[in-house]
């Protein structure tokens, strides 16, 4: 659905050093800079942006905001946790298993050098599965009884 996320800085130069040690951990890297106003990190393609806000005034974050990046395993994700506070960042959450989030969800969270909030994540692809199935099946269930409804008024039920 998301095509790319972006969060505002104060100096653009200054988060690329945190976010090219931070989002490294995670296998992205930058694929796209217009210095000095923002960087595109992602694996061939910018997919998420740090820049300065477009109106030219100080960046501010969001309340209840925070961007979900995917790791490829645990021990990613300790070390986007590492990596973050090292460069400066701010701990939000250690890394752990997040049971209110599922059964099998893994996360840690932490602030970059502006307060934008950051999480690396895990959630095995079987758990994704597990969960979008369902839908599927209501879905087709749905639809099914559409044609028979129909069928009803065409007077082709039996």
């Amino acid at each position: 659905m998301l095509h790319h996320v972006s969060v505002g800085v104060r100096d653009v130069a200054r988060a690329a050093q945190f976010y090219d040690a931070v989002l490294a951990t995670l296998g992205y890297k930058r694929v796209m800079e217009f210095m000095p106003y923002g960087i595109g990190y992602g694996d061939t393609h910018p997919q998420f942006w740090v820049q300065l806000p477009n109106d030219r005034n100080p960046s501010s974050v969001g309340n209840g905001v925070h961007i979900g990046l995917m790791a490829r395993s645990k021990e990613a994700i300790h070390a986007f946790h590492r990596a973050a506070l090292g460069a400066g960042g701010a701990n939000e959450g250690d890394p752990g298993p997040r049971p209110d989030y599922g059964p099998t969800y893994y996360g840690a969270f932490v602030r970059d050098l502006d307060g934008n909030k950051l999480e690396a994540c895990l959630v095995p692809k079987e758990a994704v599965a597990k969960r979008a199935a369902p839908k599927r099946k209501k879905a087709k269930r749905a639809k099914a009884k559409g044609k028979r409804r129909g069928a009803k008024r065409r007077g082709k039920a039996k």
